[in-house]
């Protein structure tokens, strides 16, 4: 599975914006709302694609792109912060069926949290996803040690969708 950085002036100024202590609610909330879209439009450029003939209103015959994935897509937001995040990845991609998955870390008790945390999902709602066909982007702006992410990719992975996508803007390193 490819990874794709923000790594562009405009991507690393929001980015900025959001890891800055200082930033109030709802500067964070519309930043997340644009890396949302742009991460939008980095997943788009990795879809299948077809080159398409079309006419304009002159009535000249004019080839062009056609997203063939655009049709066959399910978004899913794991809540917590990614509201914002899914916000712009409809707008990227309005057509798209969306779900839902409520998870709660389990409390531990110790000095040391374990590498891989117990993860409840208590809540899941995500649309049929058809088999070979469907691309599947599951929406979380931070991953800390991945169990939560772990286990929805899990459940997602088990109806076989053509791809899966995973839409985040900070992944920490453990500790």
């Amino acid at each position: 599975m490819p990874l794709f950085l923000l790594s562009e002036p405009y991507e690393l100024h929001i980015l900025t914006q959001l890891r800055d202590k200082n930033t109030d609610q709802i500067t964070f909330r519309k930043g997340l709302v644009r890396l949302g879209r742009i991460i939008g439009y980095e997943i788009a450029n990795t879809m299948d694609h077809e080159i398409t003939e079309v006419e304009t209103p002159l009535g000249v015959k004019t080839k062009g792109v056609r997203i063939v994935d655009l049709d066959n897509l399910v978004i899913v937001n794991i809540l917590r912060a990614a509201s914002p995040l899914v916000e712009g990845l409809l707008k990227a991609f309005p057509g798209a069926r969306q779900g839902v998955v409520a998870a709660k870390r389990k409390e531990f008790e110790g000095k040391e949290p374990p590498k891989e945390m117990e993860v409840e999902i208590f809540y899941e709602k995500i649309p049929p996803i058809k088999e070979g066909i469907d691309n599947v982007i599951v929406a979380d702006p931070m991953i800390a040690t991945g169990s939560t992410m772990i286990k929805v990719l899990d459940r997602i992975a088990r109806q076989n969708p053509k791809r899966i996508y995973i839409a985040s803007v900070i992944i920490s390193e453990y500790g």
